[in-house]
């Protein structure tokens, strides 16, 4: 045993034991070795060996942190700019003299044009190493310059690929001289309400940002303005402005979602997310077209009444009645007959024809839609495979449904006098009754755009019809003599 001798104040050794030469440490380590043998020397080790850091920081490296680590590299920041025309009305106080007006005149001549660029961010996630990123449309609406800036500050011009705006969904593509990080994709149908999640993003610009969180529900509607988006992940994760575009990951570090929305009015802890399965069913044709091709069945439908349920024997009281089948439509050689009643469209109950199209739009034509149909006092799933619209069919598309018949073949070469290039196409008849007639449409107008898209030719208007086939309402810009006017017209698809 040690004694403390209090004279000299340090520890010794009982008397009766030989001195060593010196109190160091190296003699006590000495004497303990041939006294304890090998448990004082591990104890020793254990006590004074520098363990390294890294040994240390894997005890708090959980799966959040990793996933983090493993995902980061493929999130990008992107800042976009948007020319924004604003006409000055106010009239010169200077009364048009010469001297101010070459110095005021921006300001105060009336009518005058002025120019100012709005700047935005976003986020993204590169989902293939060539540098295809996907975001939301909102993030890059318009923009006139899009930039890209990877995680190692990198900055790159992006080009816009493709978008979907009833999906809020782009595709943006930068030329870097390798390949770049990607991230894994999930599984978004298997997902579990309570399952842990991870947001990634830029919000307020500040880069890189992680929040955490669960899924709160999933197959969520949301309403944006005029726009209706169906199949939302609700989350907790903290998903604030700039946030937009960036993605959820599940605790694997998988895709699940893209960011996309913050419920308002006051609301903390609600955010939304693109499941990443919707997604994947449109990108291709986002790189392949720069759009999607919406999926055309050729169904004309009719809102179900207690009392034509009650004639067909349906129990149920949503749902929409099939009216009629275009001939060889996608419906009629899928097998769907007039007087069925249309109750799901895969998991998605069809409670009103607003319902039935805003559903059929989260497809695209080249897909295989599950319906299931009421039919003769039983329940009947059909598989619908859906196509492109037919551009051949577009002329008499539009007149049964706005009663507009427009002059086909070459353009009109009637100069417009309203502020477009478009040459436009002449409107030769409106049938009585119809919507284009109630609303004051004539023959002899131009219709110059439909939809914000420019009509140059007869293909123009093909395409542009193809676009409004599931549309709620359409916005025309109609010329009329010296005079031009936007119209927007309610549609209740048939």
């Amino acid at each position: 045993m040690w004694f403390f001798d209090a004279s000299h104040k340090k520890f010794s050794f009982p008397p009766e034991k030989k001195p060593y030469e010196d109190n160091t440490l190296k003699s006590l380590l000495s004497h303990l070795m041939k006294k304890n043998g090998m448990s004082i020397f591990l104890f020793v080790f254990l006590f004074f060996y520098p363990f390294p850091a890294t040994q240390a920081s894997s005890l708090r490296e959980d799966a959040v942190v990793k996933a983090v680590r493993e995902t980061s590299p493929a999130v990008v920041n992107i800042s976009t700019e948007q020319v924004v025309e604003r006409r000055v009305s106010h009239v010169s106080p200077f009364f048009n003299d010469p001297y101010f007006d070459k110095f005021f005149k921006d300001f105060f001549e009336p009518g005058y044009e002025k120019k100012y660029t709005r700047k935005s961010l976003g986020s993204g996630v590169i989902f293939e190493k060539r540098g295809y990123i996907l975001t939301n449309w909102h993030v890059v609406e318009k923009a006139s310059q899009i930039k890209v800036i990877l995680i190692n500050e990198e900055i790159f011009n992006a080009k816009l690929i493709g978008s979907s705006p009833e999906l809020d969904l782009a595709v943006l593509k930068i030329e870097a001289q390798r390949n770049l990080p990607t991230t894994k994709i999930g599984d978004s149908d298997r997902l579990m309400i309570g399952e842990k999640v991870i947001a990634i993003g830029n919000p307020f610009g500040l880069s890189h940002t992680v929040t955490t969180g669960v899924i709160s529900a999933q197959r969520r509607s949301l309403r944006v303005g005029e726009n209706v988006y169906l199949d939302f992940i609700q989350t907790d994760a903290s998903i604030n402005p700039g946030n937009s575009g960036g993605p959820l990951l599940n605790i694997d570090g998988e895709l699940i979602g893209i960011n996309s929305a913050i419920y308002g009015e006051g609301a903390q802890g609600i955010g939304f997310a693109i499941p990443i399965s919707k997604a994947k069913r449109v990108v291709d044709d986002l790189i392949t077209y720069g759009e999607v091709n919406p999926a055309w069945v050729g169904i004309k439908l009719q809102t179900l009444s207690p009392e034509m349920a009650h004639y067909l024997g349906y129990p149920g009281e949503d749902g929409v009645l099939v009216k009629e089948t275009e001939p060889g439509s996608p419906a009629e050689k899928g097998g769907i007959e007039k007087t069925d009643i249309i109750i799901k469209i895969e998991n998605e109950h069809v409670k009103t024809k607003p319902d039935f199209w805003a559903i059929l739009r989260q497809y695209t034509s080249n897909e295989s839609i599950p319906f299931t149909l009421f039919r003769k006092g039983a329940i009947i799933t059909l598989a619908i495979k859906a196509e492109k619209f037919p551009l051949a069919r577009a002329e008499e598309y539009f007149f049964n449904l706005l009663g507009i018949q427009i002059q086909k073949g070459e353009p009109t070469q009637t100069k417009p006098t309203v502020n477009t290039e478009s040459k436009g196409i002449a409107i030769v008849k409106v049938r009585d009754g119809s919507r284009a007639y109630n609303l004051g449409i004539k023959p002899g107008d131009l219709i110059l755009q439909i939809n914000e898209t420019s009509i140059n030719s007869f293909p123009d208007f093909q395409k542009s019809v193809a676009g409004i086939f599931q549309k709620d309402t359409v916005l025309f810009l109609i010329q009329r003599g010296f005079h031009g006017y936007y119209l927007t017209i309610p549609l209740e698809n048939e």
